[in-house]
């Protein structure tokens, strides 16, 4: 199990330790705070309870146990576990129990709907109508409520009420008064009918029953929880998909060159493990033999292919694109980069201060409020000399007119109205911090690789020499030459030609370039500034280059014709288009033919269509675009200078990506990032809002609030126009909400409302909330009014 608990020495010299506790049963803003309340009061402890990750990261003595901490949060009526390590088959509590939940409301809902037609139509009542009806509620009010129940009676026993108890409390008195009216108050009759009143009668005659109340406060709220759990239930995923990232067995070569495979937990540092093409690099770590490329951009962000020998660092988690490498680990477990990125999520999930529902965060005064009221008005109408029935109706209307199913529903309801609209858009909404988190947000942060570029290599420019080989005869015989590669440079410029010939005696050199025979010629691709292959190279195919094609060393060519340089006189062309490509910040590879250099082969990652309008329709709703990539400052500069951001943070690393995020938060900006990477994914979490890539890594997915699965990037601004939208959508709902109540408890209070009127307006406000919400289904984005068109050279038009 992974360790849980951190030590450290506070200002007055005491040993504090954290440790991070995972609580169940809590349900409400009243049951957090009681968690924290019961853990301060132990010695030195401060405990920080998130309610939508049911996460406690508890502050305390290093003498005080995880055992006591626990048994603390037992007392308090709730379940106590530490937390698992994190791994892919790690399964989702909530998944588990989303099964019997569905069931339950299933159940509920089938029973429910005759019960509530039949007391609130009085058209449709026929003869012993009403013992109908008590038989379909009576499931239920018992089994149908019990979750209910069950958290009241813990609540109870701890002297304590949440929302749970108002439900319970209401289901329940309506239950027994109808029970007694049935049995013993002459509703019972065959004939009975019972009209539809506004006002309760004070009057003693045959008493009403109020089963519609049995069965419609734990439908409606049945129906809140569970959507809002299945919004909750997706909050580890980005630290699973981080865990997914890790390598599960390594390789590791003993110093008599045996090989045998462990579980990476039996890495030690020090070991010397091999990698080979198309494994992940296991852990961090520095090369000992071989050359290969290895691609970085799920880890750092680096969009071109990293090349690595012997003394180059590798980080855990980089695919080996090419040879064999036995690397030496100089990191493991919590050590690594990985496991750092995945710290310093999981730390952004937990100490994130989301806004929690209003509903939630009043629930510790609006519970005893009502529960006061309610004893209050029985016993006012009882002194006053109203009949028993009148009072406990009176009572009754008061508990079921506050019983929280709009409160409920306000916030799950809109969620799925945007998360349908947005799927229809190419915006998927992961959770309710979208909504909560965008509302005031003024700075975007906007990863480069696989967010504003494609995050693939492509050919871009070809410039060949004047009065040699024609720019498609060039790539043509380059894109045979390559047909044998594995680098990602050569893949790209082998996708880029049509109608390649076939190649011979291919031979490819880490770090140098590739060779071939192709139609009689010898062609050779290579970096600038580097030696072409030697007949000693080897590449991936494994092949020895034979030696009547071999290069010699002074740079003659076969033949013994000396191989012109860079610079030399009549290469201008040459030095312009290497010149030209670093500029741009390309990637540039040299053809050569025969000896000569024929062409500079120009490689980069191209802009995604629509990205330039994205960018510009932030500005327009007022956003202010920050560029933050892992790749080097030209190309950087290169696409921000092409996309008109003009704040650039080059070479970033994922810590600092983070430390971008938090330093704009301190300084007052509400920010949202957008990515697509592992690199990505702290800052994600740790933003006011996430937005990434649909075709991006799962955990920047599931560090995200917003996934943008749609390719064209003006979804990134109709995704915040959607967020807006849906916030506004969640503002009004709560608003309705509450002033429900504010209205409706009076007159319940007042004898105005009878129980059965109270029922209907609960519903009536359960239902305009979600009425509401459902207009998000037909929301539109507006287009903008004057949109700029990308310039004809940006990267979308290429």
């Amino acid at each position: 199990m992974s360790t849980t608990t951190r030590a450290e020495t506070g200002a007055a010299g005491t040993a504090v330790a954290e440790t991070e506790l995972i609580v169940g049963g809590m349900t409400c803003a009243a049951c957090v705070a009681r968690v924290e309340k019961k853990l301060g009061r132990l010695d030195g402890v401060r405990a920080t309870v998130n309610l939508a990750t049911g996460r406690a990261r508890v502050s305390h003595p290093a003498d005080v146990t995880a055992d006591e901490l626990m048994a603390v949060v037992e007392g308090a009526g709730f379940t106590a576990a530490l937390p698992q390590p994190v791994s892919p088959e790690t399964s989702d509590q909530g998944a588990a129990e989303a099964p019997a939940g569905v069931l339950r409301l299933a159940v509920t809902a089938l029973l429910s709907v005759p019960v509530l037609v039949l007391s609130m139509v009085p058209a449709a009542q026929f003869d012993s109508w009403q013992w109908l009806c008590f038989a379909l509620a009576t499931p239920v009010a018992l089994w149908g409520a019990w979750p209910f129940h069950e958290r009241a009676l813990r609540g109870l026993r701890h002297s304590t009420a949440t929302m749970d108890t108002l439900v319970s409390l209401g289901v329940l008195a309506s239950y027994l008064w109808s029970a007694y009216a049935l049995f013993f108050g002459g509703a019972g009759e065959p004939g009975m009918r019972m009209p539809f009143t506004l006002v309760p009668s004070m009057t003693t005659g045959t008493a009403d029953v109020y089963l519609e109340a049995v069965v419609g406060v734990p439908l409606f709220v049945l129906v809140g929880r569970l959507l809002e759990a299945r919004a909750r239930r997706g909050t580890g995923s980005a630290l699973r998909a981080l865990a997914s990232l890790a390598a599960k067995d390594v390789v590791v070569r003993a110093p008599d060159g045996t090989e045998r495979r462990i579980p990476i937990d039996g890495l030690r540092v020090g070991d010397h493990f091999v990698v080979r093409p198309g494994e992940r690099v296991a852990t961090d770590g520095v090369v000992v033999s071989g050359s290969s490329a290895l691609d970085l951009s799920l880890v750092t962000g680096e969009s071109a292919p990293v090349e690595a020998g012997p003394g180059a660092a590798v980080v855990g988690g980089a695919v080996n694109s090419g040879g064999v490498l036995e690397v030496r680990a100089e990191a493991v477990g919590a050590d690594t980069q990985l496991a750092r990125i995945a710290r310093l999520v999981e730390d952004a999930q937990a100490g994130k201060a989301r806004v929690q529902r209003v509903a939630d965060a009043v629930a510790g005064v609006f519970v005893p409020a009502v529960l006061s009221v309610a004893v209050t008005v029985l016993g006012f109408w009882l002194g006053a000399g109203a009949s028993a029935q009148s009072a406990v109706t009176t009572a009754v209307a008061v508990l079921v007119v506050a019983c929280p199913c709009a409160l409920g529903l306000a916030t799950p309801t809109a969620l799925l109205a945007a998360t349908g609209r947005g799927a229809g858009l190419g915006i998927l909404v992961s959770g309710p911090q979208a909504l909560e988190g965008l509302r005031r947000v003024d700075t975007v942060v906007l990863d480069k690789t696989g967010t504003l570029t494609t995050g693939s290599m492509t050919v871009t420019e070809v410039t060949a020499r004047p009065g040699g080989f024609d720019r498609d005869a060039v790539l043509r015989l380059a894109a045979a030459a390559e047909a044998g590669s594995e680098h990602p440079v050569g893949l790209a410029i082998h996708a880029s030609a049509v109608a390649v010939p076939p190649a011979e005696s291919f031979t490819a050199t880490a770090g140098v370039g590739v060779r071939a025979q192709v139609e009689g010629r010898l062609v050779e691709v290579v970096r600038p500034g580097a030696q072409p292959p030697e007949e000693t190279g080897r590449g991936g195919s494994g092949e020895s280059l034979p030696a009547a094609t071999a290069s010699n060393h002074d740079g003659e060519g076969p033949a013994g014709t000396r191989r012109p340089q860079p610079g030399a006189p009549g290469d201008e062309w040459l030095a312009t288009a290497l010149r030209r490509a670093d500029d741009a910040g390309r990637t540039a590879v040299l053809v050569h033919i025969d000896g000569i250099p024929e062409a500079v082969i120009a490689l980069g990652d191209t802009v995604r269509a629509g990205s330039y309008r994205a960018v510009d329709h932030l500005k327009r709703l007022g956003l202010r675009p920050v560029l933050a990539t892992g790749d080097g400052e030209a190309p950087a500069r290169a696409v921000a200078a092409e996309l008109g951001i003009t704040e650039v943070h080059a070479r970033a690393t994922p810590e600092d990506k983070a430390e971008l995020v938090r330093t704009l938060r301190e300084q007052g900006h509400r920010v949202a990032v957008i990515g697509d990477g592992v690199n990505d994914t702290a800052a994600l979490a740790g933003a006011d809002l996430g937005i990434a890539m649909g075709s991006g890594t799962d955990a920047a997915i599931g560090a995200a609030d917003v996934t943008l699965v749609r390719e064209d990037m003006s979804a990134l601004a109709d995704a915040v126009r959607l967020a807006r939208r849906t916030s506004v959508t969640v503002r009004s709902n709560l608003a309705w909400a509450f002033g429900y109540n504010l209205v409706t408890l009076p007159l319940a209070a007042a004898g105005l409302l009878s129980p059965m009127v109270a029922a209907a307006a609960m519903s009536a406000s359960s239902l305009l909330v979600v009425g509401n919400s459902l207009r998000l289904r037909t929301w539109q984005p507006s287009p903008s009014r004057g949109r700029t068109a990308a310039p004809a050279s940006r990267g979308g038009a290429r």
